[in-house]
């Protein structure tokens, strides 16, 4: 199998057993970074597949977090593919899981086990509330613990009952805090020489995403109350209207707010007893946005969008999803691009968030279909002959995409 050498990660191998969204996030960010992915699917893959939209008889959001992996169909309950899955971990760097607790020891690719095989191997586990301890039987579900952990609190208007976020923003920073730990335990790698099990919850990562907010009770004892668009912290920020429709600024401190005043034209402002300190426009919220909503009402939020970007303020209109994949933004970072498929021809790819300028990510290469890539795993990585590989086949205990 091709290694890709420009990668940060040229030469790592990844055995991804995961599935739906967390894990599979962190498996592609590696594999972003050039590590060579192998997706190990059941016969029945990935249940993220079966999600709409389709597009060439693939789940879209499957295709949004499985690029640049290769796809291997392992029937882990048949001894036979237990053994190839063990014959891989002995020439892998990384393994990514993120079953229930227990899944992977039945079918003898526990930790413990495997790092009798490999002891250099990197072993992630991609949990909701840990692999130990009461809480390790438990399922586990994004809004689910965004509810637990006070983080849905802090979303939505503050008359109406907590709101959760429309996208899995804690399964995708699970990955993220995933992909963070398995880079680390590679780094620790080079100096001991051995592997190590790394463990990210879904749980952990919620808690953590409470940002400040988490702190700030703890140190004050003071729970914190939703602000809707606005901010407890700082003023004026949240949603203003112009004569045509709502659009948002984040004024966080004396100096946007002075860069404000003059794009207004309204020093007064900075020298009003109820505005001229954070702390006074923060009492003041209100009687401020609605000063604000006056002034705004005079031209069209465009118009102030342009005046106040050009003064220095963060302003932006509000978009849908649909308006943000056609905005000049998204054209300027150029995230957005078309790449091949082998049975929809051609698909859209969103890229990573990070680029890196020596050893810049790989070029995307589009989700494999289930078992796409069987035959070329194990002939190349494991050396199998064909023989070997036919009656794999004929056992059932790997299967291959017939594409």
């Amino acid at each position: 199998m091709t290694i890709r050498e420009e990668g940060a990660l040229s030469g790592i191998r990844v055995l991804d057993f995961t599935h739906f969204i967390a894990g599979p996030y962190c498996t592609m960010l590696l594999g972003d970074l050039g590590a060579q992915v192998i997706k190990v699917e059941s016969p029945g893959g990935d249940s993220f597949r079966q999600f709409r939209p389709h597009v060439g008889g693939e789940g879209g959001p499957f295709l949004g977090f499985n690029r640049n992996k290769k796809g291997l169909c392992l029937d882990l309950r048949q001894a036979a593919a237990q053994e190839v899955a063990r014959e891989l971990v002995a020439k892998a760097d990384v393994l990514v899981e993120n079953f229930s607790t227990g899944i992977m020891d039945r079918y003898g690719l526990g930790y413990d086990a495997v790092a009798e095989i490999n002891p250099r191997l990197v072993y992630c586990s991609a949990t909701a509330y840990g692999r130990t301890g009461s809480l390790a039987a438990r399922a586990g579900f994004d809004p689910v613990v965004q509810a637990e952990t006070g983080f849905m609190s802090m979303n939505g208007q503050p008359e109406i009952e907590p709101t959760r976020t429309g996208p899995a923003v804690m399964d995708v920073s699970t990955g993220m805090m995933a992909a963070n730990a398995v880079l680390a335990a590679l780094v620790a790698r080079t100096r001991t020489g051995r592997g190590q099990y790394v463990e990210v919850a879904l749980f952990d990562t919620a808690v953590n995403m409470l940002g400040f907010h988490g702190m700030s009770y703890l140190v004050s004892g003071v729970n914190p109350l939703r602000f809707g668009n606005m901010s407890a912290d700082s003023a004026p920020m949240g949603m203003f209207h112009a004569a045509d429709g709502p659009f948002y600024i984040g004024c966080a401190n004396d100096g946007l707010f002075r860069k404000l005043a003059e794009a207004l034209a309204r020093p007064d402002l900075l020298c009003h007893p109820d505005y001229a300190t954070a702390g006074d426009r923060v009492q003041n919220r209100h009687a401020l946005a609605q000063l604000l909503d006056g002034l705004f009402a005079a031209s069209t939020r465009e118009d102030w969008v342009a005046r106040l970007q050009s003064a220095g303020v963060p302003a932006g209109v509000p978009k849908t999803i649909a308006e943000a994949m056609r905005s000049p933004e998204m054209a300027a970072r150029g995230l957005v691009s078309r790449i091949p498929h082998p049975t929809a021809g051609e698909i859209p790819n969103v890229a990573p968030p990070f680029r890196l300028a020596g050893t810049p990510v790989v070029a995307p290469v589009a989700g494999p279909v289930l078992g796409q890539h069987t035959s070329e795993i194990l002939s190349d990585v494991l050396a199998f002959d064909a023989g070997r590989i036919a009656a794999l086949v004929a056992a059932g205990a790997v299967r291959q995409a017939a594409i």
